[in-house]
């Protein structure tokens, strides 16, 4: 029963500590020690407001996309290239929001993109008619706007919490994704029924980003910002800083980050496509149901967005809520959860989207069912992925890999994905002998077809992740971590000898 005890572990704390982010730990670090719990949580309340109307403003426009069309007289391609403009603009811009938010004061930057995309939002509402390029444009800026707080505002988080706290502040943070997704429709599309023009839509979000603004300035506190304190230890020890070219060359032979961004682009591609063209597909089955003529099209109501919105926001919060809660219990007993709850969410999201797409001529009912099946699936990685982010790249890089994962994400996945599925919807109905309702549903259908394939591909990727993350998560974690890692094995180890030597199984 006496054992000699291993070299080295009477100097070990015994502290059932973990690897960073890996697995539960039993206690929390929060506000790095100099904010109280309240101001933390306040922080995160003000910022998960912000992120509500930052998609929003992300959605107003899908919301009304039909209207938008027959006002600016734009076809099914160049429909799809407002997001593409929008989504181009913000890949372009996060790279340096991010080198900023790795050595500059993150309110003022989160500010100062605040009071961009609310300025511009209210500016395009009161374009003419003539001028849709500059409607464009204003996409754009907008697209910049939001790319500041997409970037930044994640790495507060990591500043204020840490380990299972900080996962599920990141959920409540990513929970406003579908939620801020859905009301953007459900505001948009009863905005115009309400006044008659879609225009007034593009000026609710902006008077809600001035509030946002204000609460920012008043209760977020100034970032502990671990990453610039780290960097500038860094500066002291080792006699020179980091550049962006090196953080970057880092990330690149950061294999779980390299196959988790591939994954997250995926993820990108998919919701980016069908949450730009879902409610205009929806609309177009619709009128195939009652064979309405063509000059029926311009009356769409606005009830698929209505219905689609409330949907986004439910399973969105339920999907969030679940993948988190998942890979907490999960990493508990194999440290490779969270790449393989992403994995499984692709993986089975692709038969749910294509049997949505297929049945939507027959059922528009059995539609629903299994694009809100196909939602709760595709939610369950929007936690994780960035939880996955915080514990494989070191703290002084976080921002910028957020950005850089931002900008592949976008570039490869949504900024194309909408006008993808345009270009090939108008070149099915191109090669039609004249337009007709069925024609026009069925040249979406067969572009959506494009997404259920993507969506395996992504689940590949995140496998891929699995396979390195544990290794990469070593790579971040601190001495302390380490130490504390390596004593919870030695006890492990111990204690299985122990149960050997009495006669019983080892049940580890």
């Amino acid at each position: 029963m006496n054992e000699e005890p291993a070299a080295g572990s009477a100097s070990q704390p015994p502290l059932p500590s973990k690897i960073y982010g890996t697995i539960e730990s039993n206690k929390e670090s929060e506000g790095q020690g100099k904010f109280s719990r309240k101001r933390s949580y306040l922080a995160v309340a003000v910022l998960c407001y912000i992120n509500l109307v930052n998609y929003m403003d992300w959605f107003v426009v899908p919301g009304v996309l039909e209207k938008i069309q027959n006002y600016f007289s734009l076809g099914d391609s160049k429909a799809g290239l407002l997001h593409t403009v929008f989504i181009l603009c913000f890949l372009f811009s996060a790279p340096l929001f991010g080198y900023l938010g790795d050595r500059y004061n993150r309110k003022i930057i989160l500010g100062a993109g605040i009071l961009l995309w609310s300025g511009v939002t209210l500016g395009s509402s009161f374009i003419a008619k003539s001028m849709a390029w500059l409607f464009f444009i204003s996409r754009g800026l907008v697209g910049i706007g939001t790319a500041s707080y997409s970037t930044v505002a994640p790495s507060i988080i990591a500043d204020l919490f840490e380990k299972d706290r900080r996962i599920w502040m990141l959920s409540i943070f990513y929970i406003f994704i579908p939620v801020g997704s859905g009301l953007g429709y459900i505001m948009s599309s009863s905005t115009e029924q309400a006044t008659g023009h879609w225009s007034w839509g593009f000026r609710v979000t902006p008077c809600m980003g001035l509030v946002g603004l204000a609460l920012l300035v008043l209760l977020v506190p100034e970032s502990a910002h671990r990453a610039a304190t780290k960097r500038a230890k860094n500066v002291g020890e080792q006699g020179e800083d980091s550049t962006w070219c090196k953080d970057v060359s880092s990330l690149c032979r950061n294999w779980s980050f390299v196959w988790s961004s591939l994954g997250v682009t995926v993820l990108a591609f998919v919701t980016g496509a069908l949450s730009f063209w879902i409610p205009t597909f929806l609309c177009r089955a619709q009128f195939l149901h009652r064979n309405v003529s063509s000059s029926a099209e311009a009356k769409c109501d606005a009830t698929n967005s209505l219905i689609f919105g409330g949907m986004t926001v439910a399973v969105g919060i339920l999907g969030v809520v679940a993948g988190a809660e998942a890979a907490r219990r999960y990493k508990k007993i194999n440290p490779q959860a969270d790449p393989i709850i992403c994995a499984v969410g692709l993986l089975a999201s692709a038969p749910c989207l294509y049997l949505a797409i297929m049945l939507a001529q027959d059922s528009i009912v059995a539609t629903y069912i299994f694009i809100a099946l196909g939602e709760f699936l595709l939610s369950l990685n929007w936690a994780i992925v960035t939880d996955i982010l915080l514990y494989v790249v070191k703290p002084e890089r976080q921002s910028t890999a957020m950005s850089l994962q931002l900008c592949v994400s976008h570039l490869l996945g949504d900024a194309g994905s909408p006008y993808l599925i345009g270009i090939i919807s108008d070149t099915v109905q191109k090669n039609q002998a004249q337009w007709s309702v069925l024609w026009s549903f069925r040249s979406l259908q067969y572009s959506f077809v494009l997404c259920a394939f993507v969506s395996i591909l992504g689940g590949g990727c995140f496998l891929l992740t699995a396979l390195r993350i544990e290794e990469d998560s070593r790579k971040v974690a601190t001495p302390v971590q380490e130490e504390q890692a390596i004593a919870v094995s030695v006890g492990k180890y111990r204690g299985t000898r122990s149960k050997m030597k009495m006669g019983y199984p080892d049940t580890q």
